[in-house]
């Protein structure tokens, strides 16, 4: 795929004029949107939109297995995980699979004996 709209500061090609002007934000720091509850910036419209959704409390994304809602369509992906019972998140050390990412995290404790918690 030829990405002719070069960035002038990094070289990153881009097959759309638009894409390149976004990705301009990225090195000029600008947030040109902004939301109007909070104040937080983003550098695409869809970011606010999506960020919106916190103050709504708009959760688009259901679960059809169990009905639970979602502001991200991610979101939704990685939760629908736990109905097929499959253990994505694999320990390098000794081979044990979990659910969630998190509970692989605390697992990897056992191999450092790290403690985070009292």
């Amino acid at each position: 795929m030829e990405k002719p709209w070069k960035c002038g500061d990094c070289g990153k090609g881009f097959k759309y004029p638009s894409q390149l002007e976004i990705h301009r934000h990225s090195h000029t720091g600008e947030n040109p949107f902004t939301c109007s509850k909070c104040g937080k910036g983003f550098t695409q419209l869809y970011g606010l939109h999506t960020h919106q959704r916190v103050h709504t409390g708009e959760k688009p994304f259901t679960c059809s297995k169990c009905g639970k809602g979602f502001t991200r369509s991610s979101h939704l992906l990685r939760h629908q995980q736990i109905h097929t019972g499959k253990r994505l998140f694999k320990c390098p050390d000794c081979g044990k699979c979990y659910k969630s990412s998190r509970k692989l995290s605390c697992h990897q404790c056992v191999h450092t004996e790290e403690r985070p918690f009292r």
